[in-house]
């Protein structure tokens, strides 16, 4: 039985052994997007529900099932981000942007729906996201899939396929639309009720649907490439080209529409065969979103990715195991003057650019020099009244175990080579 202090389903808490994974992994994005010219954006963890139900769609699942929605005491409407798409549009509408200007932003944070969880699907899930705002060409496109996929193989992600496809543009609904109905109506009494409703008020949702029976009707179902209309056929081709030039392996995948309403153009999944049926860790696409208040809508093109997926798909790929918290120095003191000269001493260690955790409890050596073993130091220094006397500290070598004593003023250097041998 859980306990009533524990984290509700589809949450969990992180721990130090654990968060330095997902540092690793935001690190690694940051470093990689700053490669492209593209700064960190931060926008509010909850927004007016309107942000996402004008831009995500009303028959999107997200808007009928998932989101965390609730009044707040001025009685407005209010909801915990489902996605990070609407959220950047909107404050991106509100800072004003110009004819001809782009934005070029990233994201990471914490993200909210009441879904059922399993492996690598939370409630509150983490995205790590970017969106290139204001300009539309397949060029732009291909640069954000290009980007995308240097991430992953940067965080050692590699066994991967990339799926493709195009929406069009919003001219080409009517007759895609209609072709899907016609498509579809001697099939739809043998479908999932939520394709029922889908097919009376969003008939395109019908594709993105995951019951099995309902998939291999739309296995069958008329390719949106053969719909759409000779430009946007057009567009789409020069994507396929830009990646075919750059030697990027894809797959068209023609009933790929991706889960919003926003999309237009070219939309794009990456799929990992290791973590199970929720197999997609990445996703995204070109779309227009018009925020509320605006006139017009906005262009853009971006993807997210689930980090906890990309977590299970690095273990997948037998990914390199990165270490619990690092600590270069750990310093024993014996003694209360040794404890307070090796505050100054930890001070100066670390100001120098060492990781250095030191014994605050007095403790005597033995159980001091336990600790040094389990936090993996590399370097114990011991100091008691002796070495006060002779102004020396013991430097203990934890690799091989070998000791030296070490003047004051030598002390950085001696560190450095040993951390530079290891």
């Amino acid at each position: 039985m859980s306990s009533k202090s524990e984290p509700i389903p589809g949450i969990s808490d992180l721990f130090p052994e654990e968060t330095n994974q997902w540092q690793y992994l935001e690190g690694n994005a940051r470093d990689m997007f700053s490669k492209y010219s593209i700064g960190e954006i931060r926008t509010p963890i909850f927004e007016r529900t309107d942000v996402f139900l004008r831009s995500i769609g009303d028959e999107t699942d997200i808007v009928q099932k998932e989101m965390y929605t609730f009044k707040d005491r001025g009685d407005r409407s209010l909801t915990l981000r489902p996605e990070g798409t609407a959220g950047v549009l909107r404050a991106i509408a509100n800072k004003g942007l110009s004819q001809g200007d782009e934005h070029r932003v990233y994201y990471i944070g914490p993200m909210f729906r009441g879904e059922r969880p399993a492996a690598g699907r939370k409630r509150q899930f983490h995205q790590i996201g970017v969106e290139y705002v204001g300009k539309v060409s397949p060029e732009i496109d291909s640069e954000c899939i290009i980007l995308l996929l240097d991430y992953l193989n940067s965080i050692d992600i590699t066994d991967t396929k990339l799926l493709i496809n195009t929406r069009g543009v919003s001219g080409d609904r009517q007759q895609v639309s209609a072709a899907m109905l016609d498509y579809y109506k001697p099939h739809i009494d043998h479908m999932c009720e939520d394709c029922q409703r889908r097919y009376h008020t969003n008939i395109w949702r019908i594709l993105d649907c995951k019951n099995d029976d309902c998939k291999t009707i739309t296995n069958n179902a008329p390719s949106m490439i053969d719909l759409i209309s000779d430009t946007s056929k057009t567009y789409f081709d020069s994507v396929c080209d830009i990646l075919n030039h750059t030697g990027v392996q894809y797959e068209i995948d023609p009933q790929l529409v991706r889960g919003l309403d926003y999309y237009v153009h070219t939309v794009f999944e990456v799929v990992s065969n290791d973590i199970g049926a929720q197999d997609s860790i990445a996703g995204g696409g070109r779309y227009e979103i018009q925020p509320p208040g605006q006139k017009h809508p906005l262009n853009g093109v971006g993807f997210a990715m689930g980090v906890e997926r990309l977590l299970l798909a690095r273990n997948a790929n037998n990914a390199t195991t990165l270490e619990g918290i690092n600590v270069d120095i750990y310093i024993v003191s014996l003694g209360q003057p040794a404890l307070l000269k090796n505050f100054d001493l930890a001070s100066s260690l670390r100001k120098q650019g060492f990781r250095v955790l030191m014994d605050l409890e007095k403790r005597g050596m033995k159980a001091q020099m336990r600790t040094a073993n389990k936090v993996n130091a590399k370097i114990t220094l011991i100091r008691g009244q002796s070495e006060l006397d002779k102004g020396i500290i013991l430097l203990k070598n934890m690799d091989d175990s070998s000791q030296i004593n070490v003047k004051i003023d030598e002390l950085k250097a001696a560190v450095e080579a040993i951390i530079n041998r290891l």
